[in-house]
This record gives structure tokens, C-alpha cells and sequence, in this order.
């Protein structure tokens, strides 16, 4: 009977020791806002800084109309931006398992991307060129077919341009896939393509930059740009589109649009 109540107290002892570890333990912190994010006080967009003027870098900051319309919207919802600088085509996977609350890279709506993730509103318009070195036999659009294309990987210029001819894309074997844009006019000046289909804001900087290289006459494609969310966290996308309607509404993203892209 003793040896039964020395262990009874023993375990009691326990008990006590692991009540008041629970009751001294620190609460856990929850975010004010309300949304769930990848880390508390935080929005962390995940972008491909080299897509000016929409993301790219001034020394080591990432600036352009994405990074200040992401402010924007941070500070609209109480949390502090954070940009993750990755490779485009690892954006929407990582928004996918959740490594990034949002996504935000010049990112055009499209029918598969929708399969994968959530969109805000569209907050900008997109228009996809053609670049071509000066005295390029490739005069306009219809002359893109038969010659080898730049790309950037993963983004709408290379889904469509590496669809079938019925679904007026120019086929697999025609494309060459790049990290970035930068890189794709690379191969366009070294011969490697004839021609680059890119953004229309990044193809003017890109053409300002380079010598020898020109924009063609008309438009590829008119695309809606829009930011991307896990298709399970519809309150940060929906807490975002409420950001994103009152900024459009008090003129504040035309007024960084106007920033950046000066009219012609």
C-alpha cells in the first residue's frame, strides 16, 4: 500500500509539473490581420526581378510597378512587404505549396494557370512584341513562321509560341527557352534566334539598351495581368482585391503606372 501511494504521488508531482509548464508556456502569436500568411506580418511575393519596369533591380533593391503596387497593397492590409527574387516558372509552384503568400511578376491570367492557382482582379494590361535585330528578313508578324523564336521560360509568349500551328502557336521545335528576358535578347543579338516575343514595356527597355534592335510593327497579343494565390487562401485573395479596387478607384496604381511607363 505504501509503495501504491509513493507512486501515486510521484505521478501526481508529474501532472503538476506539466500543468504548470502549460500555464507558463507563451501564447502563440497570431496576426492581427486575420489572414493567413506564410509568416505572421508578413506578404511575401514571390516575382522574377528582371522584367522591367515591372520588377527588376536599382543596385540591390528590387523596384518597378509590381514591387510598388505590392507596397501598396501591403500597407493596405497592416503587413510588411517581403520580395522573394525566383525564377518565373518556380512562381506559381511556390504559391502552390505555399513558400509565398502571392505571386506578382507581370503574370498574365490564362485558362492553365487558373487550373493551379487563384487571381486577383487585373490591375494592368499586358501586350506582347516582337523584337528583331535591324534589317531583319522577319518584316511583320506573318514572317515570324519558319524561324527560330526567343522566349522567356514559362511565360505566355512561350505557351503560345510553342503550341501547335492549329492553335496558332508555331510548335516546340521552334522555340528557344531562356531564364529571362534579358537572356533571350542575348541569344537574339549572338545569332542563336531570329526573333524575341516578349512584353511591350520590357521589349522598349530592351531596345533602348541594345543597338541594332527594333520592335515590330502591331501587337502579338493583349493579355490582363493579375496576382496569383493558393487556390485555398481566398481571404488574402479577396483582402487583396478589396486593396486593389481602392487603389485603382483613388488613381494610386495609374499613378505609379504613369511612373514608369511614359506615355508615347
Amino acid at each position: 500500500m505504501k509503495k501504491f501511494g509513493r507512486i501515486l504521488s510521484v505521478v501526481l508531482c508529474f501532472v503538476m509539473l506539466l500543468a504548470f509548464a502549460a500555464c507558463s508556456k507563451a501564447p502563440e502569436k497570431t496576426d492581427d490581420t486575420g489572414l493567413k500568411t506564410v509568416e505572421s506580418g508578413k506578404l511575401i511575393m514571390a516575382t522574377n526581378a528582371a522584367f522591367p519596369p515591372y520588377e527588376y533591380y536599382e543596385g540591390d533593391k528590387i523596384v518597378g510597378i509590381d514591387a510598388e503596387i505590392a507596397q501598396l497593397i501591403a500597407d493596405k492590409l497592416g503587413l510588411t512587404l517581403e520580395i522573394a527574387d525566383i525564377e518565373f516558372d518556380s512562381i506559381i509552384p511556390g504559391v502552390q505549396q505555399g513558400k509565398y503568400d502571392m505571386g506578382m511578376a507581370g503574370m498574365t491570367v490564362t485558362d492553365e494557370r487558373k487550373e493551379k492557382v487563384s487571381f486577383s482582379d487585373s490591375y494592368a494590361k499586358g501586350v506582347q512584341v516582337v523584337i528583331v535585330k535591324t534589317g531583319s528578313e522577319i518584316k511583320s508578324m506573318d514572317d515570324i513562321d519558319g524561324h527560330k523564336i526567343g522566349v522567356q521560360q514559362g511565360t505566355t509568349g512561350d505557351i503560345y509560341a510553342s503550341d501547335t500551328p492549329e492553335n496558332g502557336g508555331y510548335g516546340e521545335e521552334s522555340v528557344v527557352r531562356y531564364a529571362n528576358g534579358a537572356l533571350a535578347v542575348e541569344g537574339l543579338k549572338s545569332g542563336k534566334v531570329d526573333c524575341v516575343i516578349i512584353d511591350n514595356e520590357p521589349a522598349k527597355a530592351y531596345v533602348a539598351a541594345n543597338e541594332g534592335l527594333e520592335i515590330l510593327e502591331g501587337t502579338w497579343v493583349d493579355e490582363d495581368y493579375a496576382i496569383s494565390f493558393a487556390k485555398d487562401n481566398t481571404a488574402l485573395q479577396q483582402a487583396v482585391n478589396d486593396a486593389l479596387k481602392e487603389l485603382i478607384a483613388d488613381g494610386s496604381v495609374q499613378k505609379v503606372v504613369d511612373k514608369y511607363i511614359k506615355a508615347d
